[in-house]
């Protein structure tokens, strides 16, 4: 149903793009989770949007949770952010299933994903906001 919007996502600089029924409600070209923050922070939540996201770990899977989101387009997603999209009935569809996501240049697990580790969506969000002050 969102194949062509998931192709012109994937031509584009975008790092993020939210959608109502089609509609573009939000797009970023920022990194990391930054551009759901942002969504989170600036938008009006819909209870129905459909997020097309580069890279999804479990920290933009529950930041997507939070936002309304019931479908999740991305290339590369975590088997950890998979477990949490499952337990919230949230329909993904990754190119690539990794075990975490890692730091650029790195093994190490990413820092949010890491902070994202047993948390609701909630949850996570206020340790971010926490840490981002």
């Amino acid at each position: 149903m969102y194949n062509y919007l998931y192709d012109e996502f994937i031509s584009s600089e975008d790092t993020l793009r939210v959608y109502d029924d089609k509609k573009l409600l939000f797009s970023s070209e920022k990194d990391g989770i930054l551009p759901l923050v942002e969504y989170l922070e600036t938008s009006d939540r819909s209870d129905n949007v459909v997020i097309m996201d580069r890279v999804t770990g479990n920290a933009a899977a529950l930041l997507s949770i939070l936002a309304g989101c019931t479908e999740i387009h991305s290339p590369l997603g975590s088997m950890i952010a998979v477990g949490t999209l499952e337990k919230y009935s949230v329909t993904y569809h990754f190119g690539e299933t990794v075990p975490y996501i890692q730091r650029p240049n790195s093994k190490e697990m990413c820092p949010m994903e890491k902070l994202s580790l047993e948390k609701d969506p909630e949850k996570f969000y206020q340790a971010f906001l926490e840490i981002r002050k």
